[in-house]
């Protein structure tokens, strides 16, 4: 069974993120899906979970109130505001900025007539890493506390979800600019794999959650296309360690 309620005290992406974290955690729960525009919850139920049981969950994630959608005061048509749609689930971003990456690679290789593999390799993780921390640094606080939805070492540790975007600019000019890529791999390969490990998690459970991968500015979808990303990258991470530079 599913339920459409109203939210009040939402703000941001961040907002979005913690209220459907605190839904999903109530038992009988299965799925939430929240937005900003309207600021509205859709829940999934197993069993009837009253409303005091769903206020007191997004209570304890932040200064939030949760009526059935037709009660509260949000629900008044006279002076209610109109209504935008939530940007829609797409993996097409994702898509079109590889594309690109792979293509500015390709033009760079041309230029400098070198198209060994290690050179495209590394250039086009230098890239992908570079362009990737820049949307995360849009909503640095979305983006740490959506990555702590899934990731098992943020979940652990929060701090590391603000680290991250950090970390993953160091990478990327560690590879555009070649250096000690053997120290820089070795690191990919760690943080890629152990990413890795949670985007698997959240996948086998089915849970439905926003990748973070390209912060909260876009609405990407958790999909195997995800997993396919990190492994990808960790993968490549393995076989600059092995190639000559």
């Amino acid at each position: 069974m599913k339920h459409t309620y109203t939210i009040e005290g939402m703000h941001c992406e961040s907002c979005v993120t913690k209220i459907g974290e605190a839904l999903r955690s109530i038992p009988g729960v299965v799925s939430s899906r929240v937005t900003l525009q309207p600021p509205r919850a859709t829940v999934a139920m197993e069993r009837q979970v009253p409303l005091a049981e769903l206020q007191s969950a997004v209570q304890r994630a932040g200064d939030y109130t949760i009526h059935a959608a037709n009660e509260g005061t949000t629900a008044k048509a006279t002076d209610a505001p109109v209504e935008t749609s939530a940007p829609k689930e797409s993996l097409y971003p994702l898509g079109l900025i590889l594309g690109y990456l792979v293509g500015v690679v390709l033009l760079f290789a041309w230029m400098h007539r070198d198209f060994a593999v290690a050179f495209l390799m590394t250039r086009f993780m230098g890239g992908f890493f570079v362009v990737f921390s820049f949307f995360k640094f849009l909503d640095l606080r979305g983006f740490a506390d959506t990555y702590r939805s899934y990731d098992v070492v943020a979940r652990a540790v929060p701090g590391w979800g603000f680290a991250y975007p950090f970390v993953e600019l160091g990478l990327g000019i560690a590879y555009l600019a070649g250096w000690n890529l053997v120290a820089t791999s070795m690191i990919t390969l760690v943080v890629m794999g152990v990413g890795s490990v949670g985007v698997f998690r959240a996948l086998i459970r089915k849970r439905s959650i926003r990748c973070a991968c390209l912060g909260t500015v876009l609405n990407l979808p958790m999909t195997k296309v995800t997993l396919v990303e990190d492994v990808g990258m960790a993968a490549m991470a393995g076989v600059a360690l092995v190639l000559p530079h």
